[in-house]
């Protein structure tokens, strides 16, 4: 409580002061909060985080559920696979963006020789708006996969064997038993591995900061970068935290809306009555 409610405590009292990160913070009321109503940079990076959390959201679930339920199955050969492609979670952030970032690179890297199959002649990816935001959503779902494909994996071990024999017998194929067995037995997961997915898409930070530093232009400028720049470029330290108090209360709430409105709060027992 200590490590975690402090630090918001006091970046809270820093949003209403000016400071440049030297000297003492003058208080200067609600100018930094009226600010940040009329900042039309802030806004436009909300809407690229916005756009970053529902493009992560879109690609990773997928991945992950199909995945998961792959992985969750006894044989041998998909236990080697799956130790091979959990690795990523082994790796930090930082050795990740650098990693992307060299494979990438326009002049040596793999995106030079097969840029043009993808609409980049140049291999420049990364030097476009629309290529960089696309390689952000990229090396984020190549890190974060593994770690959402692990609840799936373990919620699908836990569906009792019972109700697949059962749906055999009825003469139920793979596809029909994914959908009407798979899938509702881990409602609980998605909504779960939704919440962490969505909320952690906020904060984002690492990957964009070495990979493409906000750029090209603004195109990858999200909230979190946004917050750094104003913080330890522009040394605006009274209006970064306001826009880090800004960033918590859009994680809180995005993550009670999910539970509100997916029934996550009144959840039972999957195997309730089995």
């Amino acid at each position: 409580m200590v490590f975690a409610g402090l630090p918001l405590v006091l970046v809270a009292v820093l949003s209403f002061t000016s400071w440049n990160g030297l000297g003492t913070p003058k208080f200067n009321g609600l100018d930094n909060w009226s600010r940040l109503l009329s900042d039309s940079s802030v806004w436009q990076s909300l809407r690229i985080s916005a756009i970053l959390t529902v493009l992560c959201w879109v690609v990773q679930t997928p991945l992950a559920l199909l995945l998961g339920v792959w992985a969750a199955g006894r044989q041998r050969n998909r236990a080697v696979l799956s130790s091979i492609f959990f690795l990523p979670l082994l790796m930090s952030t930082a050795a990740i963006a650098i990693t992307w970032l060299t494979l990438l690179d326009p002049n040596f890297g793999l995106a030079a020789k097969w840029g043009h199959y993808i609409g980049f002649p140049d291999g420049n990816i990364i030097g476009s708006p629309r290529g960089a935001l696309g390689c952000v959503v990229v090396v984020v779902a190549w890190q974060f996969v593994p770690f959402h494909t692990l609840l799936y994996q373990a919620a699908t071990r836990q569906i009792p064997q019972s109700l697949y024999d059962a749906a055999t017998v009825d003469g139920a194929g793979r596809v029909l038993q994914f959908r009407h067995i798979t899938l509702p037995q881990l409602r609980n997961t998605i909504v779960t591995s939704s919440v962490l997915m969505l909320v952690g898409s906020l904060t984002y930070f690492e990957t964009v900061l070495i990979l493409t530093g906000g750029g090209p232009g603004s195109a990858t400028n999200i909230l979190p970068q946004h917050m750094y720049v104003t913080a330890f470029r522009d040394y605006q330290m009274g209006y970064a935290s306001v826009i880090a108090l800004a960033l918590v209360a859009l994680g809180t709430a995005l993550s009670l809306l999910i539970v509100r409105f997916s029934g996550f709060a009144k959840m039972r027992s999957t195997l309730e009555g089995i």
